[in-house]
């Protein structure tokens, strides 16, 4: 999702500073940034000139002291206290008008902001997968958030050719919350031998979604997704009708998350 949102600024004409702490993922960044934008030079939707001047506008780091901007979009793991960590040590370095953003899927931004310095100046901007196609931002404000920083990252998402959609902070924030049944129904179905999964992807597909929910899940992530779901279900005091499915439970313990490690409900090469 980083590098994908690093590419997305950089292809509207700002710079951008992408950092990772491991070399090997930031080099997979690279990569990743060059094979997409060749992608859209051979689709001509880029001329080759243009692809090296958004390839030129991204700085690759592994140095923290370069993370210094205007407005900071963090995109780690989905794990609170790290989050809480590495906004504190990005306030020691940034002055008190740099806006910090969490692209969480769905944890608490208020939970985070109460954590950390300057939380006027803090908020959630969630981007969908993939961050430079889809369309919809999500901007999560607290109770803490000011105005400024609000219209600073509704801006920033108009430039970028966005939809932002301000909403309060509530578990799933708007999308992920109405998106749980269109997964867990599916996996109900699937747990319950009543159908394939590969059945009720092509039917609803059929129906006009643009991917069915298990080839949607296996783009996401299996891990992000059940981790969506956990802490959906967690937040709005276990419903049942939420509970998170074995089914993918299994998929993440086995290391079968998808794309990203070629299977998940389906195999890729």
């Amino acid at each position: 999702m980083g590098s994908g949102i690093a590419q997305l600024a950089a292809s509207c004409d700002l710079p951008a500073i992408l950092y990772d702490l491991n070399k090997d993922v930031l080099e997979k960044a690279k990569t990743t940034i060059e094979r997409n934008l060749q992608s859209l030079v051979e689709r001509g939707k880029l001329t080759p000139d243009q692809k090296n001047k958004i390839y030129h506008r991204i700085k690759f780091t592994n140095d923290f002291n370069d993370c210094v901007a205007h407005v900071i979009i963090e995109a780690i793991v989905e794990n609170i206290e790290a989050k809480i960590d590495l906004f504190g040590e990005l306030a020691t370095i940034n002055d008190d008008k740099t806006v910090f953003a969490t692209n969480t899927s769905s944890l608490s931004v208020t939970t985070i902001a109460n954590s950390i310095p300057n939380r006027a100046r803090f908020l959630g901007m969630h981007f969908f997968n993939p961050a430079p196609i889809m369309k919809l931002v999500e901007i999560i404000n607290t109770t803490h958030t000011n105005e400024q920083a609000i219209k600073v990252v509704i801006d920033l998402a108009k430039q970028m050719g966005k939809v932002p959609v301000v909403c309060k902070d509530s578990p799933g924030f708007l999308v992920n919350r109405i998106a749980r049944p269109f997964y867990i129904e599916s996996l109900r179905l699937v747990e319950e031998n009543q159908i394939s999964f590969e059945t009720i992807d092509t039917l609803l597909e059929a129906s006009g979604f643009k991917l069915g929910p298990f080839k949607l899940m296996d783009l996401i992530g299996n891990d992000i997704n059940y981790s969506v779901s956990s802490s959906v279900y967690e937040q709005l005091n276990k419903p049942e009708r939420l509970m998170p499915s074995p089914i993918q439970k299994e998929k993440v313990a086995k290391g079968e998350l998808g794309k990203k490690t070629g299977k998940g409900y389906y195999r890729y090469t």
